[in-house]
């Protein structure tokens, strides 16, 4: 992951504002995929899997790992994502 070195606090703020801008728009591409997935599913208790919830958990928990970012931090977004778009 490659972070831009910055030299004064503002250009910081600039820089985070633009990944904040970045994370919504994944957010919105994710929504729109899920919107896509329940057409192909029969019921609202097909589309909320509990086994594919637990694995996409569990694999962004570990993407966290490995980043260096609390587990736990991307466990809860990870869960009101989910909960919020299905």
């Amino acid at each position: 992951m490659d972070t831009k070195k910055c030299n004064s606090l503002e250009e910081a703020r600039v820089e985070i504002d633009k990944v904040d801008n970045k994370i919504v728009e994944l957010i919105a591409m994710r929504n729109a995929y899920i919107k896509q997935i329940a057409h192909f599913k029969n019921s609202v208790e097909e589309v909320k899997s509990e086994d594919r919830i637990a694995d996409v958990v569990s694999r962004a928990r570990a993407k966290a790992i490995e980043l260096d970012l609390s587990p736990n931090l991307v466990n809860d977004i990870f869960v009101r994502l989910i909960d919020e778009m299905v």
